[in-house]
């Protein structure tokens, strides 16, 4: 390919990105088109045209095109836009409020005033700033750029300001920005306070007090009116004070004193908000909305909610809202809707868990919950679609929210209201209907390739899947965020928005806290005789929501290997590799604990139904002994479960993934699962194979020596499957010692385990001793004879050792407690395996001093 077509491709996939951008890049979005279309037909002057392009992608700083800036001086930061971040260079703790001025465009100063006023008023300023901390992610850091001096043109870029030019700027923005904002909301707080004081203590008539009320708003009116011509933003304050009292005096007069009635009532609101639109247009200044409008949802914290206000509350709501969503959508200010998004939200869950009446507020409730929830969902849309806005993490997480707060506020009320649970799964349908609908309009207004689109298609996607489960039971809340984790790592990885697969991870963790819980509540159902049916093993919600969100996760993990990482900490290996190994070891633990829980659950559920647990009478002797047997079965399962699992995961490994990372760390497991079945499995089985020779327990199943030997053969299927791991090249493992002492260990352990059991049916478990010194002594020589014939010296030490072990043993516990014959035939067979070991270390000593000499 020639380099300046390639070239040529390249700003094609760089004009595609800038597409996505806000409308403030249209027009160089069209002058990149035009270039690339001339060079595409004019293949002399590509050159020529590429770098204007390169110019126009990566234009210079005015500092870097004069080239004369010192050596050491460093360059002021560049305002991070449309980034939801934090802004540690000119933050004044950890950056909080410097990143919300420059996401939101508004100064920085009003934005430290609201945090310190909130946090003296409500006390939620300080919560507030330390979970911004925590969820904003921080800004990069800027380094100072050294540039080589040149002698060139002076820079055109302004002079530094001085030091008392800016002292001088923050007096002027203090003084006349600032201190007039902050007043304002002081003063309408004072009137609320003043207004319900005089309420409480009766100084002034009711007609009195709202005629006061609306005096002193109209004189801010006239007010700011007055001072407009030569003090616009001062006046810009007062109005929107103003507009904050009448609606507050007009909420007071119907609420408190019944002087409207509601028809009266209404068309002032609506007056006094269409009042408000216009005086925001007007001016166009978005602190008279943010003041006017938002500040009037404060009205509903400030007055008592009474009961049957509820329906006027909302609908009081619902005019304000318009109005904001008007101006908003009108002015592209997004602050404001993103505040009336906050606020109204807020209101809703706090009247609903605080003040809601089931028997006479539910078709209020699901009326205004509509409402709601299709306002802010069409105002997002209008964003998107008509404003074609950029996505970035707010609008993400305003969305979810928005869905999740009316199917979550819908659910319970469905949920708790009787003869209403039933329609769960369809109220979890419909929502996915609603969802769906709009993504097939969006496809066929937009087209399929619209971010949007996969966003709430993927939304119809999440609802749908979860409506079955959600119908037999409620542990949708795990689903719901294990199916948004899965819908945004998709659009993150597919589509390579790092916003979306950041967000993922988020829900991921979400989702395992929200597993976690489920089962939890099943063990401790699974434990009582009064809940204990209600989950019958593998046929349960629980397992149900377990292996869902096994099948989610696995398939964020195809796609985490699947398609390539664009994201620059993803990239890191300092940060990409335990990423790697977390969201792999999460999907494997949530698989194992699946199926484990299960089985745990079943005999935990055997027990609790046998021996229901009555605390007025003792625990008797048959119940302790079957509630031992029954530890002793599931031990035994769970270890045999893990044997079968880690068998087939590195079956799985060495014939499909060949991962050298999978690899392993299914070795170390396998070891791990080995000790365990070596220590507490054996010694498990032992104790079932006892009461089975007791009678047993009943109610408790028998068949010891069935499970004892399908228990060595996954023993035996590990161990094969540990052997093919290990000769495999890309796992770069090869150690026949540690692989030799493993089995040889595992053999000796088994045979003498063997020995015992059988020893024990027999019914002469007496002469254990004896048999167990002769077994050994065997074994050591079959160690050394098989160590001398492949030439492994481990093997030979090995046996060596065995043998003085076995001398130990009978020497110091098994004299004391052998009959004369027992020692005799201790004492003989001993010294025939010495003597046939050193008959054969004799006989291939040639073999082993070329061994020596290799």
């Amino acid at each position: 390919m020639d380099p300046e077509d390639d070239k040529i491709k390249k700003l094609k996939e760089r004009l595609e990105e800038l597409s996505q951008k806000q409308e403030s890049f249209a027009d160089e979005i069209r002058e990149l088109r035009r270039d690339l279309e001339a060079s595409a037909h004019t293949e002399a002057a590509a050159p020529a045209q590429i770098r204007e392009v390169d110019q126009k992608l990566s234009p210079e700083s005015p500092a870097e095109k004069a080239g004369t800036i010192g050596e050491g001086v460093p360059e002021s930061p560049p305002a991070i836009r449309g980034k939801f971040h934090r802004n540690r260079n000119e933050g004044m703790i950890a950056g909080v409020c410097a990143g919300l001025s420059d996401y939101l465009q508004i100064n920085r100063g009003l934005i430290r005033v609201l945090f310190v006023l909130f946090g003296l008023l409500f006390c939620v300023g300080l919560a507030a700033y330390l979970l911004l901390w925590i969820i904003m992610p921080a800004a990069p850091s800027y380094e100072k750029k050294r540039v080589s001096p040149a002698p060139a043109a002076p820079p055109r870029g302004p002079a530094r300001e001085s030091p008392q030019y800016e002292a001088s700027r923050f007096e002027k923005f203090v003084g006349e920005n600032l201190l007039g904002k902050l007043g304002i909301v002081i003063l309408v707080i004072g009137v609320s306070i003043g207004a319900k004081y005089s309420i409480d203590n009766n100084l002034i008539s009711p007609t009195v007090r709202i005629i006061l009320g609306y005096l002193v708003g109209v004189l801010l009116i006239l007010a700011g009116l007055r001072l407009r011509p030569r003090y616009e933003n001062f006046s810009a304050v007062l109005l929107s004070g103003a507009m904050a009292i009448l609606y507050f005096m007009t909420y007071a007069a119907y609420t408190f004193y019944g002087m409207y009635p509601q028809w009266l009532t209404f068309l002032l609101m609506v007056l006094i908000t269409i009042g408000t639109v216009g005086i925001s247009l007007r001016y166009n200044r978005q602190i008279i909305a943010v003041i006017g409008l938002v500040g009037a949802y404060c009205i509903p914290f400030l007055l008592s909610e009474g009961r049957g206000q509820a329906a006027f509350l909302f609908s009081y709501m619902g005019i304000i809202n318009l109005g904001v969503l008007f101006i908003a959508f009108r002015k592209y200010w997004k602050p404001l809707y993103l505040s009336a998004f906050a606020i109204t939200w807020l209101i809703v869950i706090n009247w609903y868990f605080s003040a809601f009446d089931r028997d006479f507020q539910t078709g209020l409730c699901w009326a205004f919950l509509i409402f709601f929830f299709v306002v802010f969902y069409a105002t997002f849309l209008a964003y998107k679609l008509l404003k074609k806005e950029a996505f970035n993490y707010m609008d993400v997480i305003v969305l979810l929210l928005n869905g999740f707060f009316f199917y979550g506020l819908g659910y319970d009320l469905l949920e708790s209201s009787p003869g209403t649970s039933a329609y769960l799964g369809g109220f979890t349908f419909l929502n996915a209907c609603v969802h769906g609908s709009l993504a097939f309009i969006i496809y066929r207004n937009k087209g399929g390739g619209n971010p949007i689109f996969y966003l709430v298609s993927g939304l119809a996607l999440v609802f749908l899947t979860i409506t079955v489960p959600v119908q037999l039971d409620g542990n949708w809340v795990t689903l719901l965020w294990m199916a948004e984790a899965v819908l945004l790592f998709w659009i993150g990885r597919t589509r390579q928005a790092g916003l979306y697969e950041n967000l993922s991870y988020i829900l991921m963790i979400l989702g395992l806290f929200s597993l976690a819980e489920d089962w939890s509540v099943a063990l401790a159902a699974s434990s009582s005789a009064e809940t204990a049916l209600e989950y019958p093993a593998f046929f349960n919600p629980v397992f149900l929501t377990s292996l869902l969100s096994s099948i989610a996760l696995g398939y964020i993990v195809y796609l985490f290997y699947k398609e390539p990482r664009f994201i620059r900490w993803t990239l890191e290996t300092q940060q990409g590799e335990p990423l790697s190994f977390a969201v792999s070891g999460v999907f494997l633990l949530v698989l194992y604990g699946s199926f484990a829980m299960e089985i745990s659950n079943y005999w935990s559920q055997m027990y609790a139904v046998q021996f229901p647990a009555d605390p007025g009478r003792p625990v008797t002797y048959e119940a302790n002994s079957a509630y031992y047997h029954v530890q002793a079965f599931k031990q035994v399962w769970l270890v045999n479960y893990s044997l079968l699992f880690l068998s087939i995961l590195g079956l799985v490994n060495v014939y499909k993934l060949k991962r050298p990372s999978l690899g392993q760390a299914s070795l170390i497991l396998n070891l791990l699962a080995w000790f365990l079945f070596m220590t507490m499995g054996l010694y498990q089985l032992s104790e079932l194979r006892d009461y089975d020779i007791e009678g047993g327990t009943a109610g408790i199943p028998t068949g010891s020596v069935g499970i004892r030997y399908l228990s060595l053969l996954f023993l035996v299927l590990l161990l094969a499957v540990s052997y093919k791991s290990i000769k495999k090249e890309y796992l770069n493992f090869s150690s026949p010692m540690v692989s030799d002492t493993i089995l040889a260990l595992t053999v000796g352990w088994v045979a003498t385990s063997e020995l015992l059991h059988w020893l024990t049916l027999s019914g002469i478990s007496d002469t254990y001793k004896l048999w167990v010194s002769v077994l050994w002594g065997l074994y050591a020589l079959t160690l050394v004879g098989f160590g001398l014939w492949r030439q492994k010296r481990h093997l030979r030490i090995s046996g060596i050792g065995l043998f003085f072990l076995t001398l130990l043993k009978v020497f110091f516990f098994d004299l004391a407690h052998l009959s004369t014959l027992s020692k005799t035939i201790v004492f003989i067979s001993l010294g025939v395996f010495l003597l046939i070991v050193s008959y054969l270390y004799q006989r291939f000593k040639t073999a082993l001093s070329e061994e020596d000499s290799q």
